[in-house]
C-alpha cells in the first residue's frame, strides 16, 4: 500500500477518535487543534508538525539523562563537593617566576622574543621596564601552583586517576614580570556525574605578589575517575 493511500486509510480514524487523540497531545499541538485537524485530512500534517516540533513557552521538558551509577567512594565525593559549588577550595603556595625559569621556557619552545629573554634590552624599550614571562608559562604551572601533580597530597585522594579534559577559557589580565612572584586560588564551579566518575569546573586565578590584577584567570576541566 503507497504511503498516500495509508494517510487516506487513516484520516477517518483521525477523525472519530480526535478527542482521545487529543488527550495525549503536547500543549504545543493542542493549541493548534483545528488546524492540525484540517491539515491532517489535506494529507499536510508531516510539514505542519515539523514546523511546530519546538516545545511551547511555559512548557518544562522533562530531561532525559541517561542514569549514571557511582561508586561508593565516587558517590561520597560528590555528595561532598554538590555543598562546595561556588567557595574557593585551594589557595597554593608562592612560586618564584624567574629569568632561569623563564629563558628555559623559551627555550623548549622555541620563544625566545626579546621581551622574554633580553633584560637589557627589555630594560630599555618594554614598557614595563623588564622582561615578562611567556603567557603559556603561567598557563604551564597551573598544574604546580595547584599542587595537582603532588602525589604526597593530591587534591582529590580519593580519586584513581585524574584527566586534565581541557580549559574553556584563557586570559591573561597583567604580565607576569621576571621575579614576580605567583600563586593560584581554586574555585569549584560545576561538579557532574560521568561514566566511572566525576567531571570538574574549577575557576583558577593567578595571583600576582602585591598586584591587583591577575596574571592569568582561566576555566579548568578534569576528570576523576574511581
Amino acid at each position: 500500500m503507497k504511503v498516500v493511500d495509508i494517510i487516506k486509510h487513516k484520516t477517518d480514524s483521525l477523525a472519530k477518535h480526535q478527542f482521545d487523540l487529543k488527550e495525549l497531545m503536547s500543549p504545543v499541538l493542542r493549541a493548534y487543534w483545528t488546524d492540525f485537524i484540517n491539515r491532517a485530512n489535506s494529507q499536510q500534517i508531516f510539514p505542519w508538525l515539523k514546523e511546530h516540533q519546538a516545545p511551547a513557552v511555559n512548557e518544562e521538558i522533562a530531561p532525559t539523562s541517561p542514569i549514571i551509577e557511582l561508586s561508593a567512594a565516587a558517590e561520597a565525593l560528590y555528595v561532598e563537593l554538590r555543598t562546595k559549588v561556588g567557595e574557593e577550595l585551594h589557595v597554593g603556595d608562592w612560586l618564584t617566576v624567574d629569568q632561569e625559569r623563564i629563558n628555559a621556557f623559551g627555550q623548549v619552545t622555541e620563544d625566545m622574543q626579546w621581551i622574554h629573554t633580553n633584560p637589557d634590552r627589555a630594560a630599555e624599550e618594554s614598557p614595563f621596564k623588564t622582561t615578562i614571562a611567556h603567557g603559556f608559562l603561567t598557563l604551564s604551572l597551573l598544574s604546580r601552583l595547584t599542587d595537582s601533580v603532588d602525589e604526597k597530597n593530591p587534591p582529590f585522594p580519593t580519586a584513581k586517576m585524574t584527566v586534565n579534559v581541557g580549559l574553556n577559557e584563557v586570559r591573561f589580565p597583567y604580565p607576569v614580570k621576571s621575579g614576580n612572584q605567583v600563586r593560584a586560588r581554586s574555585k569549584l564551579l560545576k561538579v557532574t556525574p560521568i561514566k566511572r566518575g566525576l567531571e570538574i569546573e574549577r575557576e583558577i586565578k593567578v595571583e600576582i605578589d602585591g598586584i591587583r590584577r591577575p596574571g592569568c584567570v582561566v576555566i579548568s576541566v578534569v576528570r576523576l575517575y574511581f
